[in-house]
């Protein structure tokens, strides 16, 4: 019997219990990879990281990406082995040890030893989690469920920014420190604008000052003076100063010295919390069929919408399925033309989904809102805004992808982010400050947020065939950590040579292209099973 024509009814209760739990793992991969964001600028005292040293900043921001690309791979070699369960469960216990292990790491060796262990948890978790939900849900709900997973990688992103806003104690303006290190200078400068309130800022300063930092800049800095500069070579010399003025300060701190700590250590109780679930939920049943366990795929299928349910679905898997692919794993396969096509295709997507750039403003925030203005407090209040705007957005993708389909949400996500990141880079060449400026961050979120963000993944968990998806979702979702491991590295380097202008204009290109493939490439999926999909793509 045709799936399609039977009349079920679902039960709805099993399919949310499994598909949240499975998706638990997004919000540990959401978490473990914004919350080193908020804790950049306190670590990077700890272990001496500065403007003048690039690569060690590049390399603590993407040692973890590095870990996503060795568990990407091991994904793509394991899951259609071992299934989806048991890697889920060893992505639960390398998060736990990598909250663990950063949180107590003693040098910059052993920080980037446990947050590649994390980064490896991050590469299972990002391929398995919305497979496994992908393969149990039902056609017409699959895009939501699916979602699902990114709804969570939301609540795990702002999480981490609400734990590290929490975490953190508030950390003064550089020129608030030249204040109360040198008032004198302060005064003299601001002879020159009359309506400044010396004395209120000053007692705001001491509201918040940790004696301990202050102290250290004024050893650090015995000549400090207030500046008040004028030409574009003055302002980018401010800014150097500005920022080794702040990791003097931060140094002696509770920031420097713990805060970061808690903010990584924080992830424990959710990742073991994972660990230990995972162990209740049923395998992925499209994976028993593959492998001839027809009778617990039929059971599994059963409980989610009934015995005819499972049986029809369970025969049309086996359809999908030439006798001697089951139980094997052919990679040979990937290298069919038609295959290879999709393939392409979904290595497209997870490019594209990266280096449409949003992810440089989660991973580098403190540069981000430094260039529009903001100090270290305020960028971390402003990357909860940005946090719960990214969480809205996604409930309108999760509303949306089952109604407006895939092609169109991403169509109008790339056409959205070009036109915005035109506007951002124009900001950012005149110089300009201000909350305009964070309403550009905020709208681009969004239009990213519930588009590019949740979409791909649901692409990505969808396009495959049944006897190669998981190596082919393994080789996009390799694909998307190595871009954004390129993306984390290059961005100082960018940013330093063409400036944060220059970076948003780049990433606006790549939305152009990224517009143009797609209108011509991508199928619309939506209300489609796995097989129907398979059938249309490959046969």
């Amino acid at each position: 019997m045709d799936p399609k024509n039977l009349e079920v009814n679902y039960n709805m209760k099993f399919i949310w219990r499994i598909c949240i739990v499975a998706a638990m793992g997004g919000l540990l991969f959401g978490y473990d990879w914004v919350v080193v964001g908020g804790a950049k600028a306190f670590y990077e005292p700890f272990f001496n990281i500065t403007d003048d040293t690039p690569l060690m900043r590049g390399w603590a921001m993407s040692s973890a990406l590095f870990g996503c690309i060795a568990g990407a791979i091991l994904s793509g070699i394991l899951a259609d082995r071992l299934g989806r369960k048991r890697l889920l469960i060893s992505s639960g216990l390398l998060f736990t040890i990598s909250a663990i292990g950063t949180s107590l790491s003693w040098d910059f060796f052993s920080y980037n030893v446990a947050r590649i262990i994390g980064g490896i948890g991050i590469g299972l978790a990002s391929n398995l989690s919305p497979m496994y939900i992908a393969e149990v849900s039902p056609a017409a709900m699959r895009g939501k469920f699916v979602s699902i997973n990114q709804l969570t990688i939301v609540i795990g992103i702002l999480a981490a920014q609400i734990v590290n806003m929490q975490i953190a104690h508030q950390v003064p303006t550089a020129d608030q420190l030249r204040l109360l290190a040198n008032e004198a200078s302060a005064a003299i400068v601001m002879q020159q604008e009359p309506g400044f309130d010396i004395e209120k800022e000053k007692q705001q300063a001491l509201l918040i000052i940790d004696p301990l930092g202050l102290k250290n800049v004024k050893e650090k800095f015995p000549d400090i003076v207030y500046l008040k500069p004028a030409t574009q070579q003055e302002i980018e010399a401010k800014k150097k100063q500005d920022n080794q003025i702040l990791t003097a300060y931060i140094s002696p701190t509770w920031n420097g010295l713990r805060g970061w700590r808690w903010m990584f250590g924080a992830e424990t109780l959710p990742a073991f919390l994972f660990f230990l679930l995972m162990f209740f939920v049923p395998e992925s049943p499209r994976w028993l069929v593959k492998y001839g366990k027809y009778a617990r795929a039929r059971e599994i299928l059963s409980r989610v919408g009934g015995y005819e349910y499972g049986k029809a679905q369970v025969a049309d898997i086996q359809k999908t399925l030439a006798n001697e692919e089951v139980a094997h794993v052919r990679f040979s396969d990937l290298f069919e033309p038609k295959l290879m096509r999709i393939v392409a295709l979904g290595v497209f997507l997870a490019v594209l989904q990266q280096w449409c750039g949003i992810n440089v403003i989660f991973n580098y925030a403190q540069e981000v809102f430094q260039e529009a203005g903001y100090g270290v407090s305020d960028m971390l209040f402003n990357v909860v805004i940005t946090g719960i705007v990214n969480l809205a957005a996604t409930f309108i993708a999760i509303y949306t992808v089952d109604r407006i389909g895939r092609k169109g949400l991403m169509l109008i996500g790339v056409g959205g982010l070009t036109c915005f990141y035109a506007l951002l880079g124009t900001g950012y060449y005149l110089h300009s400050t201000g909350i305009h400026m964070l309403l550009l961050i905020i709208i681009s979120i969004a239009c990213y947020a519930m588009t590019l963000a949740p979409v791909t993944w649901v692409l990505i968990s969808e396009l495959f065939p049944n006897r190669i998806r998981g190596a082919a979702v393994s080789i996009a979702v390799l694909s998307l950590w190595i871009a954004c491991t390129v993306l984390t590295l290059s961005f100082p380097y960018v940013k330093k040579t063409f400036g944060a202008h220059g970076a948003f204009w780049t990433f606006g290109a790549i939305c152009i292209v990224g517009f143009i493939v797609i209108f011509r490439k991508l199928p619309e999926t939506k209300g489609k099973t796995l097989e129907d999909i398979e059938r249309e793509l490959v046969d």
